[in-house]
């Protein structure tokens, strides 16, 4: 099995319409669709207050008790 390293986001954005995840040399918009039942049922306001771990490899959702990886979202959202 192949060993890859983990992707870490420099910064996060939320639109209306996804999730805006900063990598070092790119931008991944991700509907909320593909994040999570959760997130997709959640308000705007709900989905607005998403903070990035200190070291970028996850996002937590604090209104809703919501926590995705990095990596994972950016495997559904492919």
């Amino acid at each position: 099995m192949q060993r890859t390293d983990p992707v870490t986001a420099t910064a996060i954005e939320t639109t209306v319409d996804a999730l805006v995840v900063i990598l070092g040399d790119r931008r991944v918009s991700i509907p909320w669709e593909k994040c999570s039942e959760r997130l997709l049922s959640a308000t705007a306001q709900e989905r607005m207050d998403a903070e990035l771990s200190p070291g970028g490899y996850g996002i937590h959702w604090r209104l809703i008790d919501e926590d995705l990886s990095v990596n994972g979202l950016l495997r559904s959202g492919s």
